[in-house]
């Protein structure tokens, strides 16, 4: 599959970015700490790790109070910007360092550049899907450490769960508004994650492999709806309920609904907004199941994976 550059989020403005770093919910301290566990049982050393496609700088905040020293890139201006506002410090207590630069540059454009062997873990949250990894793994290979690690993971959309009211009926509705209502405006990096990045190319699944990466030592850990609570995803933070607000300003931040309002300015702020219709008709379902008006929550989680590829000691 030929790579698409994203353009989406890298023209994000600084409004943008602070309104994404609010409607998007962090990752648990439990994720966290699965990396920096297996990072650390396999060799790697806790000194610099490095975000990328940080965005406002979720990630590379949760993973601050485990590492000396921590870099934040992302392709977007508008994101970076966010991210310094919202600031953090590393485990030395060091301010977190958020730089411009694409998930194919990983800093070689810095001045100074980032280093050779001077990375101890490279982390993409929900970001990956974007990268071109035929340019990302080699630069990788190049900026970490001898057995540094890369954890790469991602979400899918919000599935219904059944203890909601109407729940069927809700999933369908979510279901035509995904790929009815915003079908035209999905790009590659969105049918990636539908899919939990079996698809996304690995150092030895390239055209031309990255020889630096151990295959044999690769995990793929995933949390899917079927388990429910069986076992609590770190990713998705489990089940949550959330009111409509929170709905709304949750799928406001999707790249594809971004695109949907670039094609139809007209419809935004209004009753004819893609996300506002959305909204209205999860209203409706509720409101004919019994739920009061006022009291319209939704309860679901989503469907996540975890990639962790070490690159040879």
């Amino acid at each position: 599959m030929a790579f698409t550059p994203e353009t989406t989020f890298k023209s994000y403005k600084p409004e943008q970015g602070a309104a994404y770093a609010q409607a998007r919910v962090g990752y648990n301290a439990d994720l966290y700490q699965y990396i920096v566990d297996h990072h650390t049982s396999t060799g790697g050393r806790l000194d610099t790790v490095l975000d990328v496609g940080t965005g406002p700088g979720i990630a590379a905040r949760g993973l601050a109070p485990h590492f000396a020293h921590v870099i934040g890139i992302d392709a977007s201006e508008g994101m970076i910007t966010t991210a310094r506002s919202i600031g953090g410090v590393s485990s030395t207590s060091e301010p977190i360092r958020y730089e411009v630069s694409t998930a194919e540059e990983l800093g070689s454009n810095l001045n100074p550049p980032i280093p050779d062997s001077s990375v101890d873990l490279i982390t993409a949250a929900t970001a990956a899907h974007w990268f071109n990894m035929a340019g990302f793994w080699p630069r990788a290979a190049q900026i970490l450490k001898p057995g540094g690690t890369v954890a790469i993971w991602t979400m899918t959309a919000l599935y219904v769960h059944p203890s909601t009211p109407n729940h069927a009926a809700l999933q369908a509705a979510l279901d035509k508004f995904r790929h009815e209502d915003l079908g035209p405006y999905h790009a590659q990096g969105n049918l990636i994650t539908r899919s939990l990045y079996v698809d996304l190319p690995l150092p030895w699944t390239l055209e031309q492999p990255v020889p630096e990466f151990d295959e044999s030592t690769f995990i793929r850990k995933e949390w899917r709806r079927d388990r429910f609570d069986d076992e609590p995803d770190p990713i998705g933070r489990g089940l949550q309920t959330v009111n409509l607000d929170v709905v709304e300003k949750r799928f406001a931040t999707s790249s594809a609904v971004t695109r949907w309002r670039e094609a139809h300015p007209d419809a935004v702020g209004t009753e004819n907004d893609v996300v506002r219709k959305l909204r209205r008709e999860i209203e409706r379902l509720l409101h004919e199941a019994g739920v009061e008006k006022g009291k319209e929550l939704v309860t679901g989680g989503v469907e996540s994976v975890l990639l962790i590829v070490k690159k040879k000691a």
